[in-house]
């Protein structure tokens, strides 16, 4: 599915989302329209879900698990060295959160953990190497009106699941990339910045020291969420909206690659056991020739399917949930679709259903092999408006 051009989202009366708009943001169709948030009050650190342990569903099936403490969007789901989730920050209908949570695939159940330094939304997660994670950049909604992108970063300890604050950012980012290099050190790259033009400009994070150096920008703007992945000869490819470029960890340099398809790209990235590179915006490439390769969805539900996806563990790529039609027709709604992408034919296959229609979740893929959907949002047609969701969901390949 072709992913559409980055477009400019503002607030809109016939959404009925009772949401204060503080900014409005460039940004690709992962992510929808922009929402501000004002802070809310949240659960205490270390309540419990009570939720029976997941039972394993059949191939090609989703089953229910444990939902979460807090609905939550626009978040970030990391996992962890021990197999679980981490999911911090995001929003909740008219707040920004700076609650944490963890999913023990185990038991099936999400537990609160220490709360984040700063609430943010729309804000980058990695797993460092020494087993911390590390969070960056994204808004703070609790701040009024036009407030910019965040510059901090705070970094998780999942042993003792306290939040601490580490080095800032040089520049404020949203939408951008974060990625773990092979030396430890984890690259920040382009992005926006309350509407000027994509960010050229990228730095380095030293876990060691905790601060960040700037490196060699970009060809060109990018503004593509976690667009970016690391290739096994050490380089970061990253692509944006027929933009794509390669940062060489041992230079500090960035150098343009072969010229992607026009207005493609953007979302996700992986690594396929073949050796190319999977990209959300429904293109492949061949690191060894340097060479893009395009692949459409064929109707209806090129006009539908993939509000996220993620690369399982059999090289094939999930796609679910969504959105059809335009808001505030009668034919508007969230999505159950789920569907599966085979790389060596091109193609994409409908699989089973998730329970719950949902847009804006994130999808991660456990250490067993599943995908655990959480979060986003559902349309309430009673209410002719999106509602912000706790569900979460196991897919079986």
């Amino acid at each position: 599915m072709s992913k559409p051009a980055a477009r400019l989202f503002t607030a809109s009366a016939n959404r009925n989302i009772p949401l204060a708009i503080i900014s409005s943001l460039s940004v690709n169709r992962r992510f929808g329209a922009i929402r501000s948030f004002l802070l809310a009050s949240l659960f205490a650190v270390g309540l419990v879900a009570t939720t029976a342990p997941p039972a394993l569903a059949g191939s090609g099936g989703w089953n229910k698990t444990g939902s979460m403490n807090n609905a939550r969007f626009y978040t970030t789901a990391t996992l962890l060295s021990n197999g679980e989730v981490l999911v911090a920050g995001g929003g909740l209908s008219a707040a920004t959160l700076g609650s944490a949570e963890v999913y023990n695939p185990a038991s099936g159940k999400w537990t609160l953990t220490g709360r984040m330094t700063t609430p943010r939304y729309l804000h980058q997660a990695v797993p460092l190497q020494n087993g911390q994670v590390l969070v960056a950049g994204g808004f703070d909604g609790s701040t009024c009106c036009g407030a910019p992108p965040l510059t901090s970063a705070e970094l998780y300890n999942a042993a003792t699941g306290v939040w601490t604050a580490t080095g800032s950012m040089n520049v404020p980012r949203v939408s951008f990339l974060l990625v773990v290099l092979a030396n430890g050190e984890v690259l920040a790259a382009g992005g926006a910045n309350n509407g000027k033009s994509p960010l050229t400009s990228a730095e380095l994070y030293n876990p060691a020291a905790g601060t960040w150096t700037p490196t060699g920008n970009m060809p060109s703007g990018f503004e593509c969420d976690g667009s970016a992945t690391l290739l096994p000869n050490g380089q970061v490819l990253a692509i944006c909206f027929g933009a794509a470029g390669h940062y060489d960890p041992s230079k500090g340099a960035w150098t343009a690659t072969s010229q992607p398809p026009p207005a493609a790209g953007g979302g996700k990235m992986g690594v396929l056991p073949n050796g190319q590179v999977w990209n959300e915006g429904d293109l492949l490439y061949t690191p060894s020739t340097g060479q893009w390769t395009a692949f459409t969805t064929p109707a209806p539900c090129s006009k539908c399917r993939g509000e996220d996806e993620v690369l399982l563990a059999n090289g094939k790529v999930l796609g679910a949930g969504g959105e059809q039609g335009t808001f505030g027709y009668s034919t508007f709604g969230t999505i159950k679709n789920a569907e599966l992408f085979d790389p060596s034919t091109l193609t994409w296959t409908s699989t089973g259903s998730m329970i719950v229609s949902r847009t804006g979740e994130t999808l991660t893929l456990l250490s067993n092999g599943q995908a655990l959907a959480a979060g986003g949002q559902t349309f309430d047609k009673n209410k002719n408006m999106l509602v912000t969701i706790t569900s979460a969901e196991l897919y079986t390949p």
